[in-house]
């Protein structure tokens, strides 16, 4: 397929009527990535990880190598289109329980910005270096991948996540 490459995270911790466990939602929210002229090259295994923030159910996480002609202002409105057919609903304070979250990581153009009056979309996602759950499975599928500010790749930008630090003496 020609056009672009995105790197996208998927996530859950709320159980689906149709779907089930946070886990099983991964693995249909991965199904309905493929469709809509978008296609899934790579998909990383689903992992389970603690909360950030005050929720306190653990998560299902993910990424997936996805391929379109679509720009990222499009890729953005399938995944949202995505989420609200999985029975998201973005209201309330950040942080909260949800049935699917899908984020665009990387893009393979590099950087893009915009606002669209409900929020502003960055890409590269700017909490990604920051987020274990998000860059131990991109190392397993895209780990030459390269963010685009530092030219650094996903596995360096891992290891300097993981990486054991001395304790202070």
């Amino acid at each position: 397929m020609d056009g672009h490459r995105y790197l996208v995270s998927l996530g859950s911790n709320m159980w689906h009527p149709r779907h089930g466990a946070p886990r099983a939602v991964i693995a249909a929210a991965l199904a309905a990535l493929g469709g809509n002229g978008m296609s899934v090259t790579a998909a990383s295994s689903i992992r389970h990880t603690p909360p950030l923030g005050p929720s306190r159910r653990h998560y299902a996480n993910a990424v997936a190598v996805v391929e379109t002609g679509r720009g990222p202002a499009e890729v953005l409105q399938a995944l949202l289109a995505i989420e609200a057919q999985f029975g998201r609903r973005r209201r309330g304070s950040a942080w909260q329980a949800r049935v699917l979250d899908l984020d665009i990581v990387l893009w393979s153009g590099g950087f893009w910005a915009a606002d669209d009056g409900r929020g502003s979309l960055v890409v590269p996602h700017p909490e990604f270096r920051k987020r274990r759950f998000v860059l131990e499975p991109a190392t397993t599928i895209a780990r030459r991948w390269r963010y685009p500010m530092t030219s650094l790749a996903v596995g360096h930008l891992t290891a300097r996540l993981t990486k054991p630090r001395p304790t202070p003496t």
